[in-house]
């Protein structure tokens, strides 16, 4: 095979190179990179992009980031695209709700916009910021590619210092979403591919060392009494120490730093704890030099007892219901008023506990459960058939895992990092999974994990090598539903005997209301109804099951759901796709969740 250099000069590259992506599949956006934003000024860059679809890669065969601006009639050679005049989209959104022709598109699309830049002040760093871009974003400045980014829920910065020029300049954003089998997630999913540039962009500037890094934590030593601050400078180190200051609590401390800029102390404290009922938040700031970045954070500990679930000291069982992005109108794509409806009818059903499922949701819905008092389960999509012999696979799910960690924990509401989703047991995946669990705990030591665990159908028993590498067993079973035999339900939990909780991170069954719906039968409203009052009857009897987030709170979209009750919807919603009209078992699973809180008709007893 002929290296590069060895092809003839007529060998026309743009037609016959399929490495033509090779260059530019560096994923040096990534973890690493990542800063952190709390109180920094950023400018917005939503609002309308120049936008064009390309299914064949033809704009990284032809190089169409390096084409400058040029008007039509000065033109010499005709252009197949041109990036800065068109059609337009809005950023955010996904391109599948914009235009039906769009609407089952996987590939590559393009993304221009114009930055205006006044001058250039060298005493400041420049950087972009992506909330999400699914699923492989590249990026170009002025021609040049500086970086891509996998990962279709997890944000990823990118620095632009010494790239910019005064005057106009032009970001380019490359994004696909195909699925592939080195991804996570892989091909087969149960929710929608949306793709796009689906969550803000911004800009922002700080000085030449800035505060790159920062988790502040209640020491999960069970005294409550001390925090522990972690910070991270990126730059020159122009001074010993970062200013870490608390005003509520009195402190106004230095955290040493050590030669590589990173700083850890521990020092006495004694917060109001976070809970539910309380979920107290304290006003931080910390300062290095020109730097200055805030937060709210409050102080609790999670912890796991044997089969229970403690939180400051008191165990715990998880009210909970299971919650994708997706919206019937702009898909993907959420608001702050979507993410208060939503705990809105979290509230309304009783739920301590939400499960974002299944990939990091948008950072605004942590930020509210540490304000609104909701427990949350955050997870990655390693999901179903995933490639775990392949280290380019588990790069791409580390480096999610990372993100996830590294923007949310400082929220107290997040107690449980997931890291995966019903997949076959085999040597492969449990080195794999031990692995993305042992990461969780060394970025965070604060945090359970979790994952969809297996059931032993033969055995009907809970049985998953992977159990003893996690801190909670997510189980998830349909019995009444895809399981036909709802007996072995009870069969299940009579012959397993855990030595951790158990949460029902999924059950259900689907109820389609309104003219399209049966009346009786499967997918109808009331036997979705009776699964419920059968599930709940059941499961209320198992002491190691110390919670559920029933699956789902709002039907979804999703392509592989195609008979005449669904139409391309999962119906397992609690509530319609409209987020408004509420099926019979939202009601049975609140008069649940009331008689828990008030520690009524509890009848658990151990296995």
């Amino acid at each position: 095979m002929l290296e590069r250099s060895e092809l003839a000069d007529n060998a026309l590259q743009a037609l016959h190179d399929e490495d033509y992506d090779v260059p530019f599949n560096t994923q040096s956006l990534n973890h690493d990179g990542l800063i952190f934003m709390g109180g920094r000024a950023s400018e917005s860059l939503n609002g309308e992009w120049t936008f064009c679809v390309d299914l064949l890669d033809t704009g990284l065969r032809q190089k169409w980031f390096a084409m400058l601006p040029e008007e039509p009639e000065n033109r010499t050679e005709p252009w197949d695209y041109d990036p800065y005049m068109g059609e337009t989209v809005p950023v955010p959104s996904n391109w599948a709700m914009l235009k039906e022709k769009w609407y089952f598109f996987e590939g590559s699309t393009w993304y221009t916009r114009p930055l205006d830049v006044d001058e250039i002040d060298e005493t400041k760093r420049t950087f972009l910021r992506f909330g999400a871009a699914a699923y492989d974003c590249k990026i170009f400045l002025n021609g040049e590619f500086v970086g891509n980014h996998y990962g279709a829920s997890t944000p990823f910065c990118v620095e632009l210092t010494g790239k910019l020029k005064p005057g106009r300049n032009w970001i380019m954003a490359c994004v696909n979403n195909i699925r592939t089998r080195n991804r996570v997630p892989m091909r087969n999913t149960d929710w929608f591919n949306y793709g796009g540039l689906y969550r803000e962009v911004s800009i922002f500037q700080t000085p030449k060392s800035l505060i790159k890094d920062f988790f502040l934590f209640l020491v999960p030593d069970g005294t409550y009494s001390k925090l522990c601050a972690e910070v991270t400078i990126d730059g020159p180190l122009t001074e010993e120490a970062v200013e870490l200051n608390i005003p509520s609590l009195d402190i106004d401390i230095a955290v040493p730093l050590d030669e590589t800029g990173k700083g850890k102390i521990e020092f006495a404290a004694a917060p109001d704890l976070w809970r539910p009922e309380t979920p107290v938040l304290y006003d931080v700031t910390v300062t290095y030099g020109e730097d200055q970045v805030s937060d709210r954070v409050g102080f609790r500990q999670i912890e796991r007892r044997g089969t229970d679930i403690v939180l400051n000291g008191e165990p715990l069982f998880l009210r909970g219901i299971s919650v994708h992005e997706d919206d019937a109108e702009l898909g993907k794509v959420t608001s702050e008023a979507d993410l208060r409806c939503r705990f809105d009818h979290a509230r309304e059903l009783g739920c301590n506990y939400l499960r974002l499922a299944h990939y990091p949701h948008h950072e605004l819905a942590a930020q509210l459960a540490d304000e609104l008092g909701f427990l949350l389960w955050e997870e990655i999509p390693v999901y179903w058939a995933i490639d775990f012999e392949n280290p380019a696979t588990y790069r791409d799910a580390e480096n999610q895992l990372c993100e996830l960690i590294k923007r949310d924990r400082n929220r107290a509401s997040v107690v449980i990092w997931s890291v995966g989703n019903e997949n076959p047991d085999t040597d492969a995946r449990l080195e794999f999974m031990k692995g993305l669990a042992d990461t969780a705990k060394r970025l965070d030591p604060t945090r359970l994990t979790s994952a969809a665990c297996l059931v032993n159908h033969a055995q009907n028993r809970i049985e998953d090598r992977l159990a003893t590498h996690i801190d909670v067993i997510g189980l998830n079973e349909y019995y009444g539903w895809y399981e036909e035999d709802f007996e072995d339900l009870a069969a299940i939990g009579e012959n397993s005997d855990p030595d951790r909780p158990v949460v029902i991170s999924e059950t259900g069954a689907d109820g389609v209301i309104g003219e399209k719906g049966p009346t009786k039968g499967l997918f109808s409203e009331d036997y979705m109804a009776e699964v419920y009052t059968k599930q709940i009857a059941t499961l209320r009897q198992l002491a190691y099951v110390k919670g559920m987030s029933p699956w789902i709170l709002y039907d979804f979209r999703v392509e592989r759901r195609q008979n005449i009750f669904q139409n391309g919807y999962n119906h397992k919603g609690l509530i319609a796709a409209d987020k408004k009209t509420k099926k019979k078992a939202f009601h049975i699973l609140a008069d649940y969740y009331r008689q828990i809180a008030a520690g009524q008709g509890n009848t658990r007893k151990a296995s």
